[in-house]
C-alpha cells in the first residue's frame, strides 16, 4: 500500500466496492486474526460515509488452548473501535473443519437475525482465494470450482455472506493493522499441514518466491471467471476490448490492468487512449473501441 497514508488504500477500496449497499447493517466476523481486525477497522473507518451499521461477531471454538486470549484480542478491538460485540462460546462442536465451519456460519447467522443485519463480513484474503482455487482443481472440479470463494452470496433469507478482501493479501492487512496499532491473535494450527488446507498453504509459501503477484493473479482469475459464468456486463465489455487487439494482432502480451482501465472507461462513459503495451493503446470514443500503433 503506497502513499503519504497507506492505510488509506484499504479503506478507498471498501468505499468502491459496488458488492456492498449504502445503509447497510453488517455484522463482522472478527477471529482475533489480523485479516478480520483489519477489516473490521477499515470498515469502521468508512461507516459514517456509507451509512453501515456495524457490529462485531466472535465464535469461539473452544478446540485450542489460545481460544481464549483470541476472545480477549476481539474484546479489546471492538472497544477500541466503538463497535457493540457479541462473543459466543460453542458447546460439543464435532472436530474437523467442516463441522466447525457450519457451526459458525449457523451462530454467525443467529447473531446477524438478532442485529437485523443484511450481510456478514468475513476477513477472506487473496490467499485464503489461491488455496480455494487450487484445491477445487486438485478435486477435479469444473468451471464453477475456479470462481472459489464468492465476493457475496445468500446464506440465509435476507442475509448474504460477503468478503471484501479477496484482492487483499494477508501482509497488508497485517501491516493495517499495526499501523493502527491494533492487537491481533496468530492461529497456531495454521502451521499444522495435517490440514490439506495447509499443506497446500506450505507450497504455495515456496512459490511466492519466484512468483510474488501469485495470489492478486490467482484472485484476479476467479473474478474473471465467476463474471464470465454470470454473464455480467463487465465480462462482455473485456471480450470487446480483447477482440479489438486481436483483430490489430496485438493482444499478445497485453496485461490485465491495462484492459481493465479501457473496460471501465466503457462503463462510464468516458472517452480517452489506454495504454495497452509499448506503442499500443486503445481509444474509447462514444462507445467505440480502436486500437492505435506508434
Amino acid at each position: 500500500m503506497r502513499g503519504a497514508k497507506p492505510q488509506r488504500a484499504l479503506e478507498s477500496a471498501l468505499v468502491r466496492d459496488a458488492t456492498l449497499r449504502n445503509g447497510e447493517s453488517i455484522l463482522i466476523a472478527c477471529s482475533g486474526g489480523p485479516d478480520s481486525v483489519a477489516l473490521a477497522a477499515a470498515m469502521n473507518a468508512v461507516a459514517t460515509k456509507q451509512g453501515w451499521r456495524l457490529s462485531i461477531a466472535h465464535i469461539n471454538h473452544g478446540q485450542r488452548r489460545s481460544a481464549d486470549q483470541d476472545e480477549a484480542v476481539v474484546l479489546h478491538v471492538a472497544a477500541a473501535l466503538g463497535l457493540p460485540v457479541a462473543s459466543v462460546r460453542l458447546s460439543a462442536v464435532p472436530r474437523g473443519e467442516g463441522a466447525m465451519r457450519t457451526a459458525r456460519y449457523a451462530t454467525l447467522q443467529r447473531i446477524a437475525e438478532k442485529r437485523e443485519a443484511t450481510a456478514i463480513a468475513t476477513g477472506h484474503t487473496a490467499e485464503d482465494q489461491t488455496e480455494t482455487v487450487l484445491m477445487a482443481l486438485f478435486r477435479g472440479a469444473g468451471t464453477a470450482g475456479l470462481t472459489g470463494i464468492a465476493a457475496r452470496r445468500p446464506l440465509a433469507i435476507g442475509i448474504d455472506l460477503y468478503r471484501p478482501l479477496l484482492r487483499r493479501t494477508h501482509d497488508e492487512l497485517r501491516h493495517y493493522c499495526e499501523m493502527l496499532c491494533l492487537p491481533y491473535a496468530l492461529d497456531p494450527t495454521n502451521e499444522d499441514v495435517r490440514y490439506r488446507r495447509n499443506a497446500v498453504r506450505e507450497a504455495l509459501t515456496t512459490l511466492r518466491l519466484s512468483f510474488p503477484r501469485l495470489d492478486r493473479a490467482v484472485a484476479r482469475a476467479a473474478h474473471i471467471v465467476a463474471d464470465e459464468l454470470a454473464d455480467a456486463p463487465r465480462a462482455t465489455l473485456r471480450r470487446r476490448v480483447r477482440e479489438a487487439l486481436d483483430e490489430s494482432g496485438e493482444l499478445l502480451d497485453v496485461d490485465f490492468e491495462h484492459i481493465e482501465s479501457a473496460v471501465r472507461a466503457l462503463e462510464a462513459g468516458r472517452s480517452g487512449l489506454f495504454h495497452a503495451k509499448r506503442n499500443v493503446s486503445v481509444s474509447v470514443r462514444r462507445g467505440r473501441l480502436g486500437v492505435k500503433k506508434r
